[in-house]
């Protein structure tokens, strides 16, 4: 573990400035950040360099924190953001004692993570397409995959579950990407260049994966299960016919204060 540099007054000031030049809005946490992070001066000389040249924090220090829980993150790994913590919340919500639940697209396992730190009598199976994602996810998973209480899978949606989840499922969360694939070049440049781009383009309207994820959730939904999808506001018309086109009940959850749009379908068979 890195033991933190101690600068002097000066010197603290002067990457405080480098960080406030190169951008960075809230430069006098990053600096702090930093600080406790590298393990000499040479090493906070470089991290402050990545940094300022436009590396996102996370990348840079190695871990985020999301809802609490401190997640390693590698580069060319989808950083979690904030508002996805309102998804796993509403989760958690739901969750009760020895649920089974799937995480799609897991990324490092931000969602899973904080539903175990919860309760650690869940059954997690989370699965990924990226390599690197998966090495993320086993690591930040690792004490409840040692404890039988997660598994982890690398492969395209819901194609690596075992058959024995069919019908089994409390709850299936999938943080798919749903920007649409004209726009994202809008994107800020920590996304565009350093994340991987299966993690933010969702297709012609945003909506591929949701769609694919919500026609399959339905054989691995226990009747009253529930899928549940962040999107951005404006797809919510589409978003709620794809979900009552394959037979969820849908609703919509919304935090003001995350910037957070989050679709819930019930599985109610026929």
């Amino acid at each position: 573990m890195a033991m933190p540099v101690e600068l002097d007054g000066p010197a603290l000031d002067g990457v405080v400035a480098r960080l406030r030049a190169g951008g960075c809005v809230f430069a006098e946490d990053e600096a702090r950040l930093l600080l406790e992070g590298a393990a000499d001066r040479v090493e906070l000389d470089t991290m402050v360099a990545e940094r300022v040249t436009g590396s996102p924090l996370e990348l840079v220090l190695g871990w985020a924190d999301f809802g609490g829980v401190r997640l390693l993150v590698e580069p060319g790994v989808f950083v979690p953001r904030l508002r996805t913590e309102y998804l796993a919340g509403l989760a958690a919500g739901y969750l009760e004692s020895g649920d089974v639940v799937v995480d799609l697209c897991c990324g490092a396992g931000p969602i899973g993570a904080l539903l175990l730190a919860g309760d650690r009598q869940m059954e997690l199976h989370a699965a990924d397409i990226d390599e690197v994602a998966i090495r993320c996810a086993r690591k930040n998973l690792a004490t409840a995959i040692e404890a039988g209480h997660a598994f982890v899978y690398q492969g395209d949606l819901d194609t690596p579950l075992p058959a024995r989840l069919e019908g089994r499922v409390s709850i299936l969360t999938a943080n798919v990407p749903y920007v649409p694939s004209n726009e994202i070049q809008l994107l800020p440049s920590e996304a565009r260049e350093y994340e991987p781009l299966t993690a933010l383009d969702g297709g012609a309207d945003g909506l591929d994966l949701l769609r694919r994820v919500a026609r399959a959730s339905t054989r691995w939904l226990r009747p009253g299960g529930r899928l549940l999808i962040e999107i951005s506001d404006r797809q919510q018309d589409a978003a709620v016919a794809a979900f009552r086109g394959a037979g969820l009940e849908p609703a919509i959850s919304e935090s003001d204060e995350l910037d957070s749009t989050v679709l819930i379908g019930r599985f109610t068979p026929r």
